[in-house]
């Protein structure tokens, strides 16, 4: 397990867009890739390629806009490679809920993910199954990045507050409310790992490191002044997502039980989070939630 120190300095990238390769013929979403890491992954790959850009619209945070934006993406493309959930949101104003009236870091972390993830399977794994022409998917090459956080530092005991009613209950204090969103970030990436492990498919969380981002908008004025001197720009931690989505050194095999951490390592998750009940507690939680959506 490596340090707090290294966790938060982490060394040099170990994969970058010199170490690519090409990619023409393959098909990634990106979600929140507007700004931030999201939008440095989404121009990494685009460099001595024929690759093209185009937009997708759509709000995880409403389950509503998901189907159609889903069906115009199957409208125009025939694979899916990599789909990396990157969007996200960082303590808004205590209370904040999605359309829908969940928590809106829930519903943008998790609930939203859940949804895309499920009505995007016979895309994924028909890619996986190699049975795509002209390109064919070598193995461990198809997969599912769920964008986390560093998983030892600041969530609530457990990794999560469950209400009676099974669900995640907010949190009225911002970082630990944050952070339990993204310990169900890493339980649905662990449970999506072991179901679609036989389909050739690899889920896998990601902490993508400490770096200056949007995200911190809604931060007080001396916590951004103090990340915007600390923290690495956000080309660094769209490495630590480059890593996860094309590094041939990850495997299904050498992932498990661990999730990548910046910029570009293996982490073993921490034990009050590899957690085999609640991680099956949060999924039954999700599916009630999400059955009209998908």
């Amino acid at each position: 397990m490596v340090s707090l120190f290294s966790a938060i300095f982490p060394p040099a990238p170990s994969f970058t867009e010199q170490d690519l390769g090409d990619q023409t013929g393959k098909v990634f979403i990106i979600t929140g890739s507007a700004s931030g890491a999201g939008f440095e992954l989404a121009v990494c790959y685009i460099p001595g390629t024929k690759g093209r850009l185009v937009p997708l619209v759509i709000d995880v945070a409403d389950l509503g806009t998901i189907k159609a934006a889903v069906e115009q993406f199957l409208a125009q493309e025939n694979r899916l490679d990599v789909l990396v959930h990157n969007a996200g949101v960082m303590e808004p104003p205590v209370g904040s809920r999605t359309r829908l009236g969940h928590d809106l870091e829930i519903g943008t972390h998790c609930l939203g993910p859940f949804v895309l993830t499920h009505l995007l399977l016979d895309v994924l794994k028909r890619t996986a199954a190699a049975a795509i022409t002209p390109i064919p998917a070598p193995s461990n090459s198809v997969r599912i990045l769920w964008i986390a956080s560093y998983l030892s530092l600041g969530q609530p005991p457990g990794g999560m507050v469950f209400n009676d009613a099974g669900g995640p209950k907010a949190i009225p204090k911002v970082f630990p409310n944050y952070m339990q969103s993204k310990v169900g970030s890493a339980w649905l990436a662990s449970e999506f790992a072991t179901r679609l492990a036989q389909d050739g498919i690899m889920s896998v969380s990601v902490h993508p490191g400490l770096m200056r981002t949007e995200l911190q908008k809604t931060m007080p004025l001396l916590g951004r002044m103090m990340m915007s001197l600390l923290f690495k720009p956000a080309v660094y931690g769209a490495y630590t997502e480059l890593y996860a989505a094309f590094s041939p050194e990850l495997t299904r095999e050498n992932i498990r039980g661990g999730y990548v951490i910046a910029w570009g390592r293996i982490e073993p998750l921490p034990k009050d989070i590899a957690n085999v009940q609640k991680t099956a507690k949060f999924w039954r939680y999700c599916e009630r939630e999400t059955s009209a959506y998908i």
